[in-house]
Parts: C-alpha cells; structure tokens; sequence
C-alpha cells in the first residue's frame, strides 16, 4: 500500500510539471503568440516592444522564461502580473482560493447528502410513483443552467421577495469570510450552495440508482436476503456500498474541477471573487501568469482529487495495488 501511495504521488508531480510546461508553451511559444507585443499594446514600436521584452525576461530561451516563472511562482511567490504592473498574483488566488473552498465544500455536502438519499429512495421504490418523480424532479435539476436558476433565486430573495419573512435574513449578494462573521459567512453562501448542488443532486441521484438496481441483480444480494436480511438491511448494508465506486469516482472528478475554477457561473451570479472570478478576469486581460497561475491551481485539485479516489480504491480493493 505505501509503495502505491508514493508510486501515485510521483505520478501527480509529473503530470503537474506536464501540465505546466504545457500551458507555458501554448502561450509563450505558439507561432504568433508574442507576450511583449501584446504587453507593448497595438501600436508600440519595435524598440518599445524589445524594451518590454528585456524587461519582463522574455528575451530569454524559453526553458530559462518558464524556470523562472515557476521560481516566481511557486518558491519566491513573488510573480507580478503584466497587466497590472506590481500586482502580486499568490496573494490574489490566496484571496479568491477560500471563496471557491467555502463554495463547493458546502454545495458538496448538500449534493453527497440528497443525491445519496434519491439514489437509494428512488431504487427502494423502482417503477413506482416515487421513483418516477424523483427521477423527473432529478432530470429538471439537470436540465436547469446553474446561471438562470441563480438570476431566478437573486430576482426572488434579493428583489421581490426580500422584505418577506422567507428571505429577510438574505444578505447582500458578495463574500463574508467565515472568521469574521461564521453566521454572516453561512448566510451568503447557502443559496449559492443549494443553487450549485441542484445539478450534481439530479446527476448523482439516477447514477446511484442505476447502480443500485444493478446491484440488487446480484449473487451476494441473494445470499443476503437467503440469511434472512430485510429488504432495506439489503439495499443498504449490502448494495449501497458496491454501488458507491463509481459515485466517489464521479466526486472526485466534480470536486476538483468545481474547486480549480468550474464555479465560475455561480460566482458570478452571486458576485463572490473566487478562483473562477479571477480565472475569468485573467483570460478576459490576457494577463498570461494570472492565468498559468490560476491553470495550476485548478490542476492541483483536479490531479490530487483523482490521486486520493485511486488510493481510496487502493484501500478499498487489494487488487487496485498490483496494477
């Protein structure tokens, strides 16, 4: 187990330093793609666009450009932006990074929670009335785009509704950090996290079903209703833990690329400055180490999420060390 654990390790670090070279060259070596040109503006002559290139370093080989640019990264954290000369960009993700955390970690427990509780009601009562519905409430929570069903909650408990009982306790749209104020910071976010967790709750919902009934099909489920178990004591003990390989799977996919920027829409809708935010704003200013920076960090997450459901596997399944 330790030899996987440190085998899978290594592997992330290599496809993390994969992924950066990556993105170094697609924007720093493409044909046509030249960052001080686009620094110098349109119009700057050829000696203000060689001023800038020595300036910033690039008119060095590109192995050197991107050596140092993961320095200023990642070990001096001292890496400015080019748009925003003597902004410091660790410190803005530093920033933006608890936004998208606080976001996704409480629209994660929200989704686990129900998609959980429809899988399992929904496959209790197959082909019955309940099933039915519970798949067609999860179908229409699939189908909504996350920004209009945002806008709808805004325009009601921000607008029309807000002087009501229901929704006079909703704040000002926006971030309140959760050591300031933890019931200030639960309140701005608990419908942003609802309005994130419909779409993952109709998706988990009919997958765990699926599995479910699949796995009620099963020769240990014979074996355990033959011992006398009940139908519940089946489903749950027995079924429930073999259907849970592919939904971990699933979340460990979801989360990590939800927490390296996949909010973005949420956090717009609801104007919290979060990674997504910050990812946007950088594409939109092509402002190239905002968005190396913000491209490895979302990385992160997603390569250490699928590291963590391997070694959870590992864990799980003797045979998943050996491959």
């Amino acid at each position: 187990m330790f030899s996987f654990v440190v085998r899978r390790i290594l592997h992330m670090l290599l496809v993390l330093v994969g992924i950066s070279a990556m993105v170094f060259l697609i924007f720093f070596a493409t044909p046509g793609a030249d960052p001080a040109a686009r620094i110098a503006g349109r119009n700057a002559t050829p000696d203000t666009v060689a001023a800038v290139r020595k300036e910033f370093g690039l008119d060095k080989p590109l192995p050197v450009q991107y050596v140092l640019m993961m320095d200023h990264l990642l070990v001096t954290r001292d890496l400015t932006s080019f748009v925003n000369r003597g902004e410091k960009i660790v410190p803005e993700i530093e920033e933006a990074a608890p936004v998208t955390l606080s976001l996704v970690l409480g629209a994660a427990v929200i989704w686990v929670v129900f998609g959980v509780l429809v899988g399992v009601i929904a496959a209790a009562f197959k082909d019955t009335v309940i099933d039915r519905g519970l798949m067609v409430a999860g179908l229409i929570g699939v189908s909504i785009p996350v920004f209009w069903l945002g806008e709808v909650v805004n325009l009601l408990t921000q607008s029309r509704l807000h002087d009501t009982f229901l929704f006079s306790w909703v704040p000002a749209l926006g971030y309140v950090p959760l050591r300031a104020n933890p019931l200030g910071w639960f309140a701005a976010l608990v419908l942003p996290w609802i309005t994130l967790a419909v779409l993952y709750i109709g998706i988990y919902g009919r997958v765990l079903r699926a599995n479910l009934i699949e796995a009620l099909n099963e020769d240990y489920i014979r074996t355990a209703r033959a011992k006398g178990l009940s139908d519940w004591q089946v489903l749950t003990r027995h079924a429930l833990r073999c259907s849970l390989i592919s939904f971990v799977t699933m979340f460990g996919l979801d989360f990590g690329a939800l927490v390296g920027g996949g909010a973005l829409l949420t956090e717009v809708v609801f104007g919290l400055q979060g990674v997504g935010a910050l990812t946007y704003r950088a594409l939109e200013d092509l402002d190239l180490p905002m968005i190396m920076a913000t491209v490895i960090y979302a990385s992160f997450f997603v390569v250490v999420s699928n590291a963590s459901v391997d070694i959870l596997y590992a864990a799980i399944d003797p045979r998943v060390r050996e491959r």
